[in-house]
């Protein structure tokens, strides 16, 4: 089995592959200092509660956006399953075209999402990640990965909103039923939730418009549960992409 671990700002996820059907999938709070002995212990627990064992897995994927778990968690993989975990970083084999001045700069994140939805599709494409931060990744009909654009997150969004004044309260991330709010916490959810779609809607409207042509709009990301079912400019929702752009590059790159 293969084991795909996505580090990100807020979370981390993981998911596990018997040949190509993904088994598992669960996830834990990323705190920045953690020992490999942490790590290690709370991956062998959450293994244990979905009925597997480190003996299951025989290959580890690593995708991080946090550099100062990379060492632990390396550390950790090697203690619990005895492997080197492939590394999503600048020199593996993606079958990609990157189109950017700095190939290297590009985040593990984009790479596994654009990777995952042009080799299911094999069409022009824009993939909205709703994480911690919101990215619009545009990859073009021949797999050239095109453009990029970042967004604070949803969460963001709604945490600047409380953060920074004296008397609005935390509320729960939901869409009222009108936009029309008589009170604080649904005047509140209305700004956020429907200002969100708008931000989301105005952006792919205008990467719509520069480029010059119809594409398809899959979104992911675990925020994207929020505002796929709000707007008919998005087609798909599927939070697991990042699972299956990693399997994918395990596939390719496994013989290094």
């Amino acid at each position: 089995m293969l084991l795909v671990i996505d580090v990100g700002n807020t979370n981390i996820s993981c998911g596990v592959f018997s040949e190509e059907k993904l088994v598992a999938k669960f996830r834990f709070i990323t705190k920045q200092v953690r020992t490999p002995d942490e790590l290690a212990l709370q991956i062998h627990s959450i293994l244990e509660v979905k009925h597997l064992t480190e003996k299951d897995i025989d290959g580890v994927v690593l995708s991080s956006v946090v550099p100062n778990l990379n060492n632990a968690l390396i550390n950790a993989i090697k203690q619990l399953f005895d492997v080197d975990p492939l590394i999503i970083a600048a020199g593996i084999k993606t079958g990609l075209k990157i189109n950017n001045s700095d190939p290297k700069s590009i985040g593990a994140d984009l790479i596994v999402d654009v990777v995952a939805a042009y080799q299911h599709y094999k069409e022009a494409c824009l993939i909205v990640d709703f994480g911690t931060a919101t990215k619009f990744l545009y990859v073009d009909e021949q797999g050239e990965f095109k453009y990029a654009i970042i967004s604070p997150g949803l969460e963001i969004y709604a945490d600047s909103l409380w953060q920074m004044t004296a008397q609005l309260p935390a509320v729960q991330l939901s869409k009222p039923e009108s936009i029309l709010a008589k009170d604080t916490v649904h005047s509140m959810q209305a700004g956020i939730v429907y200002g969100y779609i708008g931000l989301t809607e105005g952006i792919i409207k205008q990467i719509r418009k520069e480029i010059g042509h119809d594409f398809k709009v899959l979104a992911t990301g675990g925020l994207g549960r929020y505002i796929y079912g709000e707007t008919d400019l998005i087609d798909e929702y599927d939070p697991d992409l990042a699972y299956y752009g990693m399997r994918y590059l395990y596939e390719k790159n496994k013989g290094k």
